[in-house]
């Protein structure tokens, strides 16, 4: 049985094996034919040679992510563990930067590869579509991006929408005015938002126009420009629906456009315009598509279990 001794160098062990050594133990599942021991800042490991060098060309991986980022999560650990190169999981230094300092000082950052992806994608294009199931953070990241961009001026007013298609007729049947009913259907978006804005600079917003939250039959006859746009749950938008958004594109206007493919709330029969507007926009120069995954998951580690769970299902029928 052969040996490797990895020695961490600048990095802080504790953190690099994480709390009670999970980041260690994650390892030890994915190369379980070797013997894996952690001790001060040295990582040893015994097996087979062909082991050993698949085990220090990760760990260099691991180490270089931790050293850029200073972050070692799951997330990133199975990413980097499951990649065949550094180009699935790494990007550059800036997409990787503080994107808006939040709210009792959080920092506010795209957390994984592919949102880091959707950050790079959203400066060099102003049409990006960013796909992936629940809990991948693209609405989150993308609103992030509209805060920036809203504070360095970039934009004069940021716009957020969602078809209501969940609403369908029963919208009458709720109490209140038409702002009131809508909003459970927007408060993902306004969860987002209080998390960056202080609540009454957000009110102030809200109010003056700066920020608007409208569902998607609102923007008909609309012109949107100066503005950082983002249609969400876009899966749940008609043909029609989805041309007649794409359309109200004005000058110096982003749009980000996010949705999940495998939740589409429509009708039987009635083709998603977002799966449209994937093909036949895919070719277009200018606009950017960025598809996300399970591994993207950062809310509950039992969130990626039950997409998991779903998937095995749902590829069954």
């Amino acid at each position: 049985m052969n040996e490797i001794i990895i020695e961490l160098e600048e990095i802080t062990p504790k953190e690099f094996f994480g709390a009670q050594n999970t980041n260690i133990e994650l390892l030890k599942k994915h190369f379980p034919k070797l013997k894996i021991v952690a001790r001060g800042n040295k990582v040893k490991a015994f097996g087979d040679d062909e082991l050993l060098e698949e085990f220090e060309r990760r760990m260099k991986m691991l180490v270089n992510h931790f050293t850029k980022y200073n972050k070692l999560d799951e997330n990133v650990i199975e990413r980097v563990l499951t990649s065949h190169s550094s180009d699935d999981y790494s990007t550059s230094d800036s997409s990787g930067e503080v994107l808006v300092h939040g709210v009792g000082g959080r920092l506010i950052k795209a957390q994984t590869a592919n949102q880091r992806k959707l950050v790079e994608s959203m400066r060099i294009n102003d049409m990006v579509f960013a796909i992936g199931p629940a809990g991948t953070g693209k609405t989150y990241t993308g609103v992030a991006l509209a805060v920036q961009a809203l504070k360095n001026k970039e934009v004069k007013r940021i716009i957020l929408t969602r078809p209501a298609v969940e609403a369908g007729e029963n919208l009458g049947f709720l109490p209140g005015d038409l702002k009131e009913k809508l909003d459970p259907y927007m408060q993902p978006l306004y969860d987002a938002l209080r998390d960056m804005i202080p609540a009454e600079k957000l009110a102030m917003y809200i109010e003056n126009g700066t920020i608007q939250i409208a569902p998607l039959a609102f923007m008909r006859g609309r012109t949107l420009d100066n503005a950082f746009v983002i249609l969400d749950e876009g899966q749940n938008t008609t043909h029609n629906q989805m041309k007649m958004f794409l359309t109200r594109m004005g000058k110096n206007a982003k749009f980000l456009l996010t949705g999940d493919p495998g939740q589409i709330d429509l009708p039987r029969r009635t083709i998603s315009g977002l799966k449209e507007a994937l093909l036949i926009l895919k070719n277009v120069e200018g606009v950017g598509m960025i598809f996300l995954d399970d591994k993207d998951v950062i809310r509950h580690r039992l969130v990626k279990k039950v997409i998991e769970a779903y998937k095995s299902i749902e590829h069954a029928d």
